[in-house]
């Protein structure tokens, strides 16, 4: 049934849909009807413009339509109709191209207040608007013929996890579009050394995926205000299924972020690099003023026995995973990202306060769309979520999530020391005692009969059931990032041991079996000045000097030609569990801080039909039992040469002090 209010609200053109009884009360959340089809909220005409918002508490909602993004009141108030399944209606049979638009929702007798809905695909400046835009008018030209790189395995993914303002902003990037989507589809940028940077630099060192720090529309940073360099790693989630403002060059215009993310991604696919985009679904920037809060009040949240939020992600609040339309709306959001933005991956923030079930069920639906989607995650919480423990997409429960991995801290940790301590070392700094640890890295998280689980740190047990669910790293943005971590943990270091130490770090994170993840700027020796914790630090502290390209050349092309060993072998990179109990064999080894291991027959296929690679923080020579024969030795002394650096013999070598030895047959 259609009223016509023109005789009410003086409304001329507005249509409203179905009328069904007023809202009723639910006993628990569970109880909340469900949404069914899509979650869009705004669905846009040249005739008519039909607006959607779940809200099944709601007493009343109303539409408001505004002419800008900020400022000003609405121009016209609409009241809504609730249908079927909670969900409140109305269509505006008009033009509403270029108008803005929010909803209001009443609860109990009271107005929570303006909210642009929790399924904003445009938004106006700083999001607290929604926009009414034409999507396919922000399509680069070309957009339909994108494709995403080719990519075989999950084995040989190499991450690379950047900020868009750390990787461009600082002068010595020869960037234009310092800080922006746009920063990474200019080509021919240099250092002022004429050494490449921005996405030359990418395909330079050979990395084949982008992991973006949060690139949706978070909070934290004033979009009116972005001569102040107000920084921020961008995990204060506010409308989840928009570009950032920030990163544009226009943050008024709703069309130019979505168009210049896309030139961003279109631009990595040309250049055969995938995109990561970094997700923060487990908690909101705010919560009584959150756009899910202003919705369905409490219900996106889970909340502790007295009724208080609760606080898994350490910010606030921790949302419902396990509630049906927080459910929905995860698989919609991410499948949005693939859709609208070509998405071919993604990292789930703090994904130990999402439910398995959940974490499960975006997998299925992104294999639908391409199971060469990645899908990793933190397998932790920053406190114990509101869920039962074994019923949490945990780090020790990825064995039951086929094809997500996680991060591996036993590996970080066994390397740079605690996660706890800056100052503490462990095998870089020469320290004893985290070789269980490292093998279990190296395997890939999985069951290996050479290693003793009982001697790993923080699990006693594998895992993975692949290799590839596990992310083999030694830093990343959080924490200190490698050079301040080795200063901070061995205090008299000198420049070179810094830089032997930091190759040998990157050595066991590519040779690993793992998926090898590195942090923007390793490969140039970057540091953060001591800073643990540069969420919002100044550009002077997180800002990548490219200068830094020049002066540790050898460094960055330690890297590169790291990353090229592990392409070319694919004994580096089996892929399969079985494969890698088979081939890869741990050496013994006399004392401690020394760690060899064997690819032995032609591994996965390998030309090469034995490999020794083994790693050695003592900071004197030490000496390793090996099968006779004859080695050409590919990386020593900090050098990598595939071609090859020389001959060694069995039945022993030398492995020089604080640094990798890779030989082979």
């Amino acid at each position: 049934m259609k009223f016509n209010y023109l005789a009410v609200i003086g409304v001329t053109t507005a249509t409203i849909m179905s009328c069904t009884p007023a809202k009723k009360e639910y006993a628990s959340y569970e109880l909340y009807p469900v949404r069914s089809g899509s979650l869009t909220e705004m669905e846009y005409t040249p005739v008519s413009t039909k607006f959607s918002l779940w809200a099944p508490t709601a007493d009343e909602v109303r539409l408001m339509l505004f002419e800008a993004g900020e400022g000003g009141h609405a121009y016209e108030t609409v009241p809504m109709i609730l249908g079927e399944e909670g969900t409140w209606t109305v269509a505006v049979d008009k033009d509403l191209m270029g108008k803005f638009y929010t909803f209001n929702v009443k609860v109990n007798d009271k107005w929570l207040g303006d909210t642009p809905g929790i399924n904003a695909k445009a938004v106006g400046v700083n999001g607290k608007r929604a926009a009414i835009i034409d999507m396919k008018a922000t399509d680069p030209e070309g957009w339909e013929n994108d494709r995403r790189p080719e990519l075989k395995s999950s084995a040989d993914i190499i991450l690379y996890e950047m900020h868009h303002r750390d990787f461009s902003v600082d002068s010595t990037s020869g960037v234009k579009n310092k800080g922006k989507f746009l920063a990474l589809t200019e080509h021919g940028t240099l250092n002022p050394d004429k050494l490449l940077t921005g996405i030359d630099h990418l395909i330079e060192l050979g990395v084949t995926h982008v992991h973006l720090l949060p690139s949706y529309d978070y909070a934290s940073v004033d979009e009116t205000k972005l001569n102040d360099n107000k920084y921020n790693w961008g995990y204060d989630p506010q409308n989840y299924n928009v570009p950032d403002g920030s990163y544009s060059t226009d943050p008024y215009n709703p069309s130019v972020r979505i168009k210049e993310f896309k030139q961003m991604v279109q631009a990595l696919h040309k250049a055969g690099i995938r995109v990561v985009l970094d997700v923060v679904y487990n908690h909101t920037f705010n919560t009584s003023e959150s756009n899910f809060e202003r919705t369905a009040p409490g219900y996106f949240y889970r909340q502790k026995e007295d009724g208080t939020f609760a606080n898994g992600s350490g910010c606030g609040n921790e949302t419902a995973s396990n509630r049906p339309m927080m459910r929905k709306y995860m698989i919609e959001s991410v499948l949005n990202w693939i859709d609208e933005y070509h998405i071919d991956g993604f990292r789930f923030d703090l994904m130990g306060i999402h439910d398995i079930e959940t974490m499960n069920e975006i997998r299925k639906a992104v294999d639908k769309v391409d199971p060469t989607i990645y899908i990793y995650g933190e397998g932790w919480a920053a406190e114990a979520p509101k869920y039962p423990a074994d019923s949490l997409a945990m780090k020790a429960n990825v064995h039951e999530m086929p094809g997500i991995a996680a991060f591996s801290d036993e590996l970080r940790d066994a390397l740079r020391g605690p996660f706890n301590d800056d100052h503490k070392g462990a095998f870089l700094a020469g320290l004893p005692g985290g070789e269980e640890s490292m093998k279990f890295g190296i395997v890939g998280a999985i069951s290996h009969p050479q290693v003793n689980n009982d001697s790993v740190n923080y699990s006693q047990a594998p895992w993975a059931l692949q290799p590839t669910q596990m992310i083999s790293y030694v830093s990343c943005h959080d924490d200190m990032c490698l050079v301040d971590r080795l200063k901070s943990s061995i205090p008299d270091i000198t420049p070179e041991t810094l830089e032997q130490l930091d190759k040998l770090a990157q050595t066991v994170v590519f040779t690993s079996q793992g998926v090898p993840f590195i942090y923007a700027g390793e490969e140039v020796m970057r540091d953060k000045k001591g800073v643990h914790n540069s969420f919002e630090s100044p550009d002077s502290i997180n800002a990548i000097d490219w200068r830094r390209k020049t002066t540790n050349g050898d460094v960055f092309m330690y890297y590169k030609r790291l990353i090229d060993l592990r392409k070319s072998h694919p004994a580096f990179r089996m892929g399969d569990a079985e494969l890698v109990r088979k081939h890869l064999e741990f050496l013994p080894v006399d004392g401690s801080n020394l760690v060899a291991f064997r690819l032995k027959d032609h591994a996965n296929g390998d030309s090469w039909e034995d490999i020794i690679v083994a790693f050695n923080s003592r900071n004197t020579l030490a000496k390793l039992s090996v099968p006779e024969g004859k080695y050409t030795i590919v990386c020593k002394d900090g050098i990598i040469d595939s071609r090859g650096l020389g001959i060694l013999y069995g039945p022993e070598v030398s492995i020089p002090a604080q640094s990798a030895l890779i030989i082979y047959k």
